[in-house]
Order: C-alpha cells, then structure tokens, then sequence
C-alpha cells in the first residue's frame, strides 16, 4: 500500500494588515454618512455603530491582512481595489500562489518539475477558465495534469484528500494543493454583523509518495473523511448568469452572507461528530491527539469543538489559534494553522487538520509525525 506524506507547506501573507481600530472608523464614517442621508430623505431606521470591543468579542479576531488595504478603509469605496490585468499577465490568484508554492516546494525539497498534480483550491475564483491551476502548472513549470475546486472554506482538505487519493492510486507521485483566498473582494464591509470577518491569504501543500520523499519534515496522512450537508445559511450568490438575469452585480446577496447564530447551531455538532467517527474508524480517540488544527473562522466554534473532541477545555498548543492575527482565510486558515503550529511535534505525535464552511462542507485530515 503506498503511504501518503505531507512533506512541505508554505503560506503567502498580503503586506496590508488593518487592525480593529482601523476597520471601524472607516466602517463607522460610513454609518455616520449613511444616516445623515437617510435622516435627510425622512428615513426612521438608524445604522448602528461597530466597535473594536464587538469584533474581538464576537469572533475574536483583531487583525486582518488584505491585498488592497486603501480601498476598504476608504468610506465612499469599502471594497479593495485590484487593477485589472491583461490576460498576458500573471493572474493575481496564480501570483499568490507561486509565492506560496515556492515555500512549500523548498520546505519539501522538491523541485516544481517532479510535482504531476496541481489543484488550486479555494471559496472564489477569480475567473471559470482556463483553470487558475493549469496557468499555475505552467508558471512553476510543473508536470502532469491540473484543476480547480471549490468547496468554500472546505476547499483545501477536500482537495488534500483528492490528491491524496490520486496518489495511492498511482494517477500522481507528487500533489501540490495551492489555496489562494481572496476573501476580503467578496466581503460586504458595510455589512455591521460581518464587516470584519475575512482576510487573505495563500496556502500551498506538498503531498508526495512516503517511498519518494526525501525531506526530514513528514506528516503521514493516515485517513481522510469528507461530509457535506447542503444549507442556505451561509452563501453567495454572484455567477455568471448575473448579466442574463439582469441581477444586480454588487446587491448584497452577491457577498458573503450568513446566518450567524444558525451557523454556530449547526455546524459545531457536525463538525466535533465528523472527527469523533473519524477518529474512532482509525482505532482513535480525542485524547489521542497531540493537536487539533481547525478552521480558523470564530474563536468560539474552535474552542466549542476542540472541547467535544477532546473531552476538555483546550490548551492554546492543543488547538492553536491565528485568526486573531489573519481573521477567517477560508479554506487557507487551517493550514495556515498547520504551517505555523506543527514544527514542535515529537515523532508519533497525532493530529487532525479540519475546516468547514458553507454548503455545508467539512472536512477532515488525520496526520501523524513522522
């Protein structure tokens, strides 16, 4: 049987970073903007002000970093602005995903070349072809075949499983799983409930053949599970039948929105039970695991679900935090997480990296060191 190992990661962060403080009085001279208008044209309902104290208190998040930071915190604008590129240029997508790529590659001790699977994998992509994975293929001068996949914040372990997948089946020796999260171009940052919640980010992975690899860093995958339940309470409606149905490219509902409290309801109990089950068909258990690496989404849904899987209040080593410092990342933030909290790890040292989002969708890596 061949063994799958997780050999190299690299992460791109945007230069911009906007704090709390800084989102909110742009958010907020907005508010005070709208409401003079809306007083003016005889309107009662009022917008209520953000605060820094309800950000960190709702999810937790302090900082985000973004690709574009004059855009958003501008009152009259609120949304990033990122030149369009000519198609002989690198798409921004594919940029950010050769920055990332290249740290994974060199962690990895693999040159672009013997990678013969590239998925990119993310929430939005910024064009339906050709894929951002083929163009990336061929800007690291990789071999093999290529494709996107999206499955919202799940994006990155579903694909970690697909090329894991095509590895045991010999379809591919080595995988590259890029995640190239543009989160802040889909955010409404008018938007009081969710203004704050996104950045960006890139992730890249290398998965090779155990028999291949030959960095001292391996993580072996021991098992993937996947589940998807289908659910309106977070979603995006922007597509390409937008200018046939004569809808409204920058309505609202062409943004992230979501259900909050509903969120919280239901994906917490799907998620600690997707890891439980699969925990338990690999003959393990919570306190079997050294590390938790989850979707970096909201302080609370972390912290409510380490603490079902692993049966106690967790430890920051236990289930490490970085959305205070990145926000929600999407599909990127657990593997942020995993690149950034995994070095410590003694050999043997178990772990299960696990995102979910919309759709639902969750997915699920169990991971042993090597």
């Amino acid at each position: 049987m061949t063994h799958v190992v997780i050999t190299g990661t690299g992460l791109f962060t945007p230069e911009h970073a906007i704090d709390n403080d800084a989102l909110v009085a742009a958010f907020n001279a907005w508010v005070e903007a709208e409401n003079a208008r809306r007083a003016e044209a005889g309107v009662e309902e009022r917008l209520d002000y953000s605060s820094s104290d309800f950000i960190v208190k709702a999810s937790g998040i302090l900082n985000r970093y973004v690709l574009d930071a004059e855009g958003i915190l501008d009152p009259e604008r609120m949304r990033p602005r990122l030149p369009r590129r000519s198609n002989d240029e690198p798409s921004i997508q594919c940029e950010m995903g050769i920055a990332a790529a290249g740290q994974a590659l060199e962690s990895a001790g693999v040159d672009a070349a013997d990678i013969d699977l590239v998925i990119v994998a993310c929430s939005n992509l910024e064009r339906p072809y050709p894929a951002l994975a083929v163009e990336l293929q061929a800007a690291l001068g990789a071999g093999g075949y290529a494709f996107d996949m999206n499955v919202a914040c799940s994006s990155a372990t579903f694909a970690i499983e697909s090329a894991a997948n095509a590895i045991r089946a010999g379809n591919a020796s080595r995988a590259l799983v890029v995640s190239p999260e543009i989160c802040s171009a889909h955010l409404n940052f008018r938007d009081r409930d969710s203004h704050f919640i996104f950045g960006d980010a890139c992730t890249a992975v290398v998965l090779e053949s155990d028999e291949l690899a030959t960095g001292e860093s391996r993580f072996e995958v021991l098992g993937t599970r996947l589940v998807t339940r289908f659910s309106n309470a977070i979603r995006n409606n922007a597509g390409f039948l937008d200018r046939v149905t004569d809808s409204d490219p920058r309505a609202p509902d062409k943004l992230f929105v979501q259900e909050g409290r509903r969120v919280f309801k239901e994906v917490c109990p799907m998620v600690a039970a997707l890891i439980t089950d699969h925990l338990a068909s690999l003959g393990l258990a919570g306190d079997d695991l050294a590390r938790l690496w989850l979707h970096q989404a909201n302080r609370h849904m972390n912290d409510l679900i380490a603490r079902r899987v692993l049966g106690h209040d967790p430890s920051p080593e236990q289930a490490p935090i970085i959305l205070d410092r990145y926000a929600n990342t999407s599909s990127a933030g657990s593997i942020i997480a995993f690149h950034l909290h995994r070095g410590d790890l003694a050999p043997g040292a178990l772990g299960v990296v696990c995102s979910f989002g919309a759709g639902y969708s969750a997915g699920s890596v169990v991971v042993r060191r090597r």
